[in-house]
């Protein structure tokens, strides 16, 4: 299978790009290409004009699983169109880098070293030496769990659409839910369903599994068959703790905020607002469902929305945000600053230095994003008014998809500036990760005195 190792100059400069860089290359070349399928005959119904922006703008939606669009998916796109958009969902959900190893496997073509780096960059693997086979375990799972969502969602949408249109919906919804794309085709979209325990349960259970990240889930499976065995690892531990935390906190302040909103909650019995909080708890995780009307929530509710999306999901999944992980460390430093404290202690165990300083460094990172965001999208759409444009800005950035009826208004270059902001938003967490990886400094290198009389705080 020689021929299809690359030669030359460009297997050279393949091999000098880090990881982190191959892994935002081929994000925009998937881009690239998602925009050219969408500009293919075909894929628009009648009628419907969408400029290359435009386009642009829904291929990098799809690829950063992100559900940001200018127009309703369904009643804009053939059927063509949106298996497109649900396949591009896939592919940048799982990852490209995941989807072109499988592809080499299939062939019968050794991974190299090399690849398996990139491999461990894409999946957040612990262990580069078992990631192939990790990326075995990822499609499976994944499939397994997809089935098993698109199976419960026939239920109800067979017995509505019909056995071919319920199938369809059923899969495409679970595809998008499991990848937190947030892509809708549901004729209505999802607010007939906002107090339907069925699709509104598994909707939110689809989003939960797909936002705790690979690594988790597959731990937790471990664990659960072989308790003494399979230790359950304290990134686990961290990372379902605050999950878990946020979720609560969300669903009960959504509750008591929206409780007589005539807009929201307010029409709803108990059971159907329990079910409502709950599932926009869970969709600002990343997931970009929603099925009751956001432009109708209070300022403090919107408030709560845009800081669960920018705390986002977990580490290593198809969520967004700086991530959960993230977020509990600064909280523990925070609280070891006041307690006098100098060193982080979670589930019995010392959280290593460099990833205090590597948590701040990434929120450092989103935080500037998103104010820069933000400030071009005052500058290039001055007449939209402040609330909506944060709330779209910090959308993309976390790669979430909700939006305050706000996108479609978008002129060209604010949706210029989402869309980078969506690239940056899903091959953030990742690359920053590993390009900010701190070694142990070799005994080769300067080593300068430290200064004490920097004040801080």
């Amino acid at each position: 299978m020689n021929w299809l190792r690359p030669r030359g100059p460009r297997r050279g400069l393949l091999r000098r790009l880090r990881p982190p860089q191959l892994l935002a290359l081929v994000y925009l070349l998937g881009i690239a290409l998602g925009a050219a399928l969408l500009h293919l005959p075909g894929m628009t119904r009648p009628g419907v004009n969408l400029n290359t922006v435009e386009l642009l703008f829904t291929a990098t939606s799809a690829i950063c699983i992100t559900g940001l669009v200018v127009a309703d998916t369904g009643e804009t796109f053939t059927r063509l169109g949106q298996v497109t958009i649900i396949l591009l969902a896939q592919i940048g959900g799982l990852g490209i880098i995941t989807f072109g190893t499988l592809f080499a496997l299939l062939a019968g073509r050794r991974v190299n070293f090399s690849e398996r780096q990139h491999l461990a960059q894409q999946v957040n693997a612990l262990n580069v030496g078992g990631v192939v086979a990790l990326v075995r375990i990822i499609f499976l799972y994944t499939f397994a769990a997809q089935g098993v969502g698109a199976l419960l969602l026939s239920l109800r949408f067979v017995p509505q659409f019909g056995l071919g249109e319920g199938l369809y919906q059923s899969v495409f919804h679970s595809i998008s839910a499991y990848n937190n794309a947030g892509f809708v085709v549901l004729p209505g979209g999802m607010a007939p369903y906002v107090a339907d325990p069925l699709v509104s349960g598994v909707i939110a259970a689809l989003i939960m599994l797909g936002g705790l990240g690979f690594l988790v889930q597959l731990n937790l499976l471990t664990h659960w068959r072989a308790p003494r065995r399979n230790r359950l690892l304290i990134y686990s531990r961290l990372t379902l703790w605050t999950t878990l935390a946020l979720l609560l906190i969300g669903a009960v302040l959504i509750l008591a905020l929206e409780w007589r909103n005539p807009g929201t909650l307010g029409p709803l019995g108990p059971g159907g607002k329990l079910l409502a909080s709950v599932f926009q708890s869970v969709t600002p995780r990343s997931g970009g469902f929603a099925t009751v009307d956001f432009t109708a929530m209070g300022n403090a509710t919107i408030f709560l929305i845009i800081a669960l999306m920018f705390i986002g999901a977990n580490s290593g999944s198809t969520g967004g945000g700086i991530k959960t992980s993230t977020f509990a460390i600064l909280l523990g430093s925070a609280w070891n600053l006041i307690r006098g404290r100098t060193e982080l202690i979670t589930f019995g165990r010392r959280v290593l230095p460099e990833n205090v300083v590597r948590a701040g460094t990434i929120t450092t990172i989103y935080t500037l994003l998103v104010f820069t965001g933000f400030f071009l999208m005052l500058v290039t759409n001055p007449t939209l008014r402040f609330t909506p444009l944060l709330f779209e800005t910090v959308s993309a950035a976390a790669t979430v998809g909700l939006s305050l009826n706000t996108t479609h208004l978008l002129n060209d270059p604010g949706l210029i500036i989402l869309s980078v902001l969506m690239y940056l938003g899903r091959i953030g967490p990742v690359t920053f990760a590993l390009a900010l990886n701190l070694r142990e400094t070799s005994s080769g290198r300067v080593r300068y005195p430290p200064e004490r009389d920097i004040l801080v705080g």
